[in-house]
C-alpha cells in the first residue's frame, strides 16, 4: 500500500508496509502510481524498465526524465521501500497466541474530584458509580498482582489516576514507598506517573513528584476562556488562574522534560491551534491538546461536519511548530511525535496500548477493567485484586483486537501508527471493541500526514 499527498509544499509518499517516507518532486509524485503495476510484477531487469517507460507514456517528461524516474522508482521497489507487501498479517495467526504479561496498571486512587470538568467521562470521578478512595490495603494489593502477573518484564508502570489523585495523596506516597520496596527482591523497576487537574498542587507534593515519578501528566485547555469553560469547580468559577502559575513551576522545576500539559478541545473551541500557541506562550514545551470524545448529543461534541475545520487547523499549528523550531523555540506536540526509523515492535504496531492484556485499570474497591473509560462497565468488569482475572473470555477478545480485525483499518495508511485506534471508543459508537470512531479515524490521518510533512521539513535543516 502507498500512500501519497502534498502538504506545505511537500510531495510525499509513505509506504505503508515498510514505513518508508520519500520526499519527491511533482514528476516523480505523478510516476509513482503509473509504475506500481510494473514494480509488482518484479521485474527488474532491461524488460522491467522497458515497461516502466511505457507505463509512463502518460507522463509530461523527456525520455531522458522517464527513463531516470523508472531507474529510481523500481530501484527504491528492488530495495523492499516501495510497494511492499504486507507480511504483518502473515503473523496473525501466532499474535493472537501470543502469552502476554501485564505491565501497566492505572489505578483510580481517587473516584472523587473538585472540579466539575463538562466533558468528563468519569462524571465528576464517580464513574458511573459511587465516590471513593482506594486504600493502602487495595491499593497494596494490586501492585502485588502486577509483580506476580508481570512475567519476566522488569520495567513496570503505574499511574495515579482519578478523579483527583491528590484527593487521597497519602495513599499515593505510601504505594511508591511500597512499590519500591518490592523492587529489589523481585528484580522489577516500576515508573510511577501522576495525572493531576493541579488544583492540589503544592511544594511537597511536587517535590515528592519530582524525586519519585517518572511523568506528570497537567491537565489543562488553553486559552482561560477556554479552560474556565470546561474545567470549573463545582460553584462554577474557573480554575485557570489557579492551576497556570503551578503547572508553569512544574515544568520547570522539571527542566521542561518528563511532564506534558495536556487539554481537550470541543466543539467550542474548533480554533485549537490557538490554544497549543498560548501553552507555548505560557513556557510549557510538552503539549498534548487532544479532541474530545463525546455523544453527539452533547453540544460541545465533534460533528462530522467540524472535520474540514480541524483538518485545516492541524495543518496551521504544524507550520507554527515549524516556524518556533526555525526560532530556536522549538516545543514538541504530541501527536506530532512520530518515530521513522525505529518506531513500535510488531505487537505494539498491530494492537497498540494493550488494554485488557497488558494494561488494566484498578477501581477503589480493587476491581479490574480493561482500562480507564470500560470502568462501570460491568461487561467489561475482569476480576478484582483478590480473586485475579476471573473473565479470560474478556482478555483472549482484547487480545484478538487488532488492525486486521477491524475492517475500517485494513485499507487505511496510518493503520500501523494508531494501531487500530481507542477500543474503549469503538465500543462506545458502535458496541464492539472491532470498530473504529470515525471522527477520530479522520483526525488521526491528519495528524499522521502532518507529523511526517515536519520530520521532512527538519530534515532540510
Amino acid at each position: 500500500m502507498v500512500h501519497q499527498y502534498i502538504n506545505n509544499g511537500y510531495h510525499i509518499v509513505l509506504d505503508v508496509n515498510s514505513g518508508s517516507v520519500h520526499v519527491v518532486d511533482k514528476l516523480v509524485y505523478d510516476a509513482i502510481p503509473l509504475l506500481e503495476p510494473v514494480a509488482k510484477e518484479k521485474d527488474f531487469s532491461e524488460k522491467g524498465q522497458e515497461a516502466g517507460l511505457h507505463a509512463l507514456k502518460s507522463l509530461e517528461a523527456s525520455e531522458e526524465e522517464k527513463k531516470e524516474i523508472v531507474e529510481e522508482i523500481l530501484e527504491l521497489a528492488k530495495m523492499g521501500q516501495l510497494y511492499t507487501e504486507d507480511v504483518y498479517e502473515n503473523y496473525i495467526g501466532d499474535f493472537k497466541n501470543r502469552q502476554t504479561v501485564v505491565k501497566a496498571l492505572c489505578l483510580h486512587i481517587a473516584h472523587d474530584c473538585n472540579l466539575a470538568c463538562k466533558y468528563c467521562f468519569a462524571e465528576e470521578g464517580e464513574y458511573h458509580g459511587r465516590r471513593a478512595l482506594m486504600s493502602y490495603e487495595v491499593g497494596k494489593k494490586a501492585l502485588d498482582f502486577l509483580v506476580a502477573n508481570s512475567g519476566n518484564r522488569v520495567n513496570l508502570e503505574v499511574d495515579f489516576f482519578g478523579g483527583e489523585p491528590l484527593m487521597n495523596w497519602q495513599v499515593v506516597k505510601d504505594l511508591v514507598a511500597y512499590g519500591r520496596s518490592l523492587e529489589e527482591p523481585n528484580h522489577k523497576k516500576f515508573r510511577f506517573t501522576l495525572t493531576t487537574n493541579g488544583v492540589l498542587l503544592n511544594d511537597e507534593v511536587l517535590e515528592f513528584a519530582n524525586r519519585e515519578m517518572a511523568n506528570i501528566v497537567l491537565s489543562i485547555d488553553g486559552r482561560k476562556e477556554v479552560h474556565d469553560r470546561m474545567r470549573p469547580f463545582r460553584k462554577g468559577q474557573g480554575s485557570y488562574d489557579l492551576v497556570v502559575p503551578k503547572f508553569q513551576k512544574v515544568a520547570e522545576s522539571r527542566d521542561q522534560m518528563n511532564y506534558y500539559v495536556r487539554g481537550t478541545f470541543t466543539r467550542n473551541n474548533l480554533d485549537f491551534s490557538k490554544d497549543v500557541e498560548h501553552l507555548a506562550e505560557l513556557g510549557f514545551k510538552q503539549i498534548s491538546v487532544e479532541p474530545v470524545v463525546a455523544p453527539k448529543e452533547e453540544d460541545y461534541a465533534i460533528r462530522e461536519e467540524d472535520i474540514p475545520k480541524l483538518l485545516e487547523e492541524y495543518d496551521s499549528l504544524a507550520k507554527y511548530l515549524l516556524q518556533r523550531r526555525k526560532e530556536g523555540k522549538g516545543v514538541n506536540f504530541f501527536h506530532f511525535m512520530i518515530d521513522l526509523e525505529g518506531g513500535p515492535c510488531v505487537a505494539k504496531r498491530l494492537s497498540g496500548c494493550g488494554s485488557g492484556t497488558e494494561y488494566l485499570a484498578v477501581t477503589p474497591w480493587g476491581d479490574f477493567y480493561p482500562c480507564h473509560q470500560f470502568v462501570g462497565n460491568e461487561d467489561f468488569l475482569l476480576g478484582n485484586v483478590d480473586e485475579g482475572i476471573k473473565r479470560q473470555a474478556i482478555v483472549d477478545e482484547f487480545k484478538c483486537c487488532n488492525v486486521y480485525a477491524k475492517e475500517k483499518c485494513k485499507s487505511c495508511f496510518a493503520k500501523f501508527y494508531c494501531s487500530g485506534g481507542c477500543a474503549a471508543n469503538s465500543y462506545n459508537f458502535h458496541g464492539n471493541i472491532n470498530d473504529a470512531y470515525d471522527i477520530g479515524c479522520e483526525l488521526q490521518r491528519k495528524r499522521v500526514e502532518c507529523a511526517i510533512m515536519m520530520k521532512a521539513a527538519l530534515a532540510e535543516e
